[in-house]
């Protein structure tokens, strides 16, 4: 099938930066559209940000100005990075990828593990 592991995660005072990164293995044929989601300790799960494959980009409220989106399609790779971090961005972030499966001839939605980023104040 189709993994997805993320990584730059980590504990960064505010104000600081962090570039997480996630990149996808396996029978990939092509992937359509590679997200950011996030969830914090009592909270729901919220989109921070998203890409197609045309390109566009979308970003929650909250991040706008101070995160931005980008990928590596040759290497099935998103990442996020974060300037002027916030207490309030601490969340597990999690990557999601809707992705074609050759061995499936169809398409499917993955996700990593997540990884932490904590931000002190």
């Amino acid at each position: 099938q189709v993994q997805l592991v993320e990584s730059g995660g980590g504990l960064v005072q505010a104000g600081g930066s962090l570039r997480l990164s996630c990149g996808a293995s396996g029978n990939i044929f092509r992937i359509i559209r590679m997200a950011w989601y996030r969830q914090g300790p009592g909270k729901q799960r919220e989109l921070v940000a998203d890409t197609n494959s045309g390109g566009s980009i979308n970003y929650a409220d909250s991040v706008k100005g101070r995160f931005t989106i980008s990928k590596e399609n040759a290497k099935n790779t998103v990442y996020l990075q974060m300037d002027s971090l916030k207490p309030e961005d601490t969340a597990i972030y999690t990557c999601s990828m809707y992705v074609y499966v050759t061995e499936r001839g169809d398409w499917s939605d993955f996700w990593g593990q997540g990884t932490q980023v904590t931000v002190s104040s």
